[in-house]
């Protein structure tokens, strides 16, 4: 591929180019031509410098069609300027903002193009990116197998570089590749190597991270009193940030996991701070989801007459929202509650506002666990 700097072909007669595609300069003595045709390059490497700082902070603003275009426009200046560097990290970002948009194919070529001028330049710490997020995207796109393979590149590198952040994350990304593989033993392993490191580092917000992949991977094979002890750790740290949406994440998979071993009390202790945490952040989805959850709770407890008053507020929450489909599923709660109290009239009472065609209530609330 020709990289040629365009404005050093020819020098114009009548004009010279600016650093600015499309406009040109006034004629200007031999002398003044050349300073003004050698500051072109630096103004140029200049601009691309900018831009590529700019779609790194877009990027972490999470404005991520917006960073595209930005490493994009990096990206041709770079090629302009043939400046490796400075192609391989625009390709990178690309990389990350397609990883993020969800296109993970595009993610994977973007970063292979990255790789390839990491390894000629050589550029280890690009490098070690590089394969870093391909190993992620390969995980997502049902390829656990490259994605250990190119984790353990990554993480190979990073340990080379001494770079201990970045080894949190290399670490922490096999383990959620060997999960995806079905192999939790693994998975643990790598994940508890990361928060170790993590929590020698004091990162507290990747210590938070890895506490959730590390209870959701107990919770998945069954390991319940342990990611009961994780997601516990997980939201002490999360209530010092005071993020009541992820606090009501965590509450919600303390609750199911205290339900799964039949610690019914307990389920309803973090179920009521999780609806306290839902009403606080005005999340009537949460709420209504709590509602349902502590309703269950209770109606596994034996304790009907409770059951049945979280079970009307969530009927009411559900009526405001407005959700037919949650209606239905709270009407249905009620009346199998009302039945086992012995309260018939109550029972055709919500019998009668019951729909022609009821969607079928299932279990609520202690089944579903967080990604």
């Amino acid at each position: 591929m020709d990289r040629k700097f365009p404005y050093h072909e020819s020098e114009p007669k009548e004009s010279l180019p600016s650093e600015e595609y499309g406009t040109v300069v006034p004629s200007l003595e031999k002398s003044r031509q050349d300073e003004v045709l050698a500051q072109i390059p630096t103004r140029l490497k200049g601009k691309a410098d900018q831009l590529l700082e700019k779609g790194t902070q877009q990027h972490q603003k999470c404005e991520f069609d917006v960073a595209k275009g930005t490493f994009q426009q990096a990206l041709k200046a770079y090629i302009a300027l043939q400046n490796p560097w400075g192609e391989g990290r625009a390709l990178h970002g690309l990389g990350l903002v397609f990883y993020a948009l969800g296109d993970f194919t595009q993610a994977v070529e973007y970063s292979q193009q990255s790789l390839a001028i990491a390894q000629s330049i050589p550029d280890q710490r690009l490098e070690w990116q590089a394969w870093g997020v391909m190993g992620n995207a390969y995980r997502h796109l049902g390829d656990p197998q490259k994605a250990i393979a190119y984790g353990q590149k990554s993480l190979t590198i990073v340990q080379q570089l001494n770079d201990r952040t970045g080894e949190v994350a290399a670490l922490n990304n096999l383990g959620l590749a060997y999960k995806a593989l079905g192999d939790y033993a693994q998975a643990l392993g790598y994940q508890q190597q990361s928060l170790v490191v993590a929590q020698s580092l004091g990162d507290r917000q990747a210590e938070e991270q890895i506490l959730k992949n590390l209870g959701n991977a107990c919770y998945s094979i069954g390991l319940y009193a342990q990611a009961i002890e994780y997601y516990e750790q997980r939201l002490a740290i999360a209530r010092q940030f005071g993020n009541l949406r992820i606090e009501g994440q965590i509450l919600r998979n303390l609750g199911n996991a205290c339900y799964a071993v039949g610690d019914y009390t307990q389920a309803i202790y973090y179920g009521k701070q999780r609806l306290n945490a839902a009403r606080e952040n005005s999340d009537k989805r949460a709420e209504e989801q709590t509602l349902g959850s502590i309703g269950v709770a209770y109606d596994a407890l034996g304790n009907y007459a409770l059951a049945i008053e979280y079970y009307e507020q969530r009927l009411a929450v559900a009526q405001s929202i407005p959700d037919p489909r949650i209606v239905e599923q709270a009407l249905g709660s009620l009346k199998v509650a009302c039945y086992a109290l012995g309260d018939y009239g109550k029972v055709m009472e919500y019998q009668k506002q019951h729909s022609a065609t009821p969607v079928p209530v299932a279990k609520l609330g202690f089944h579903s666990q967080e990604a």
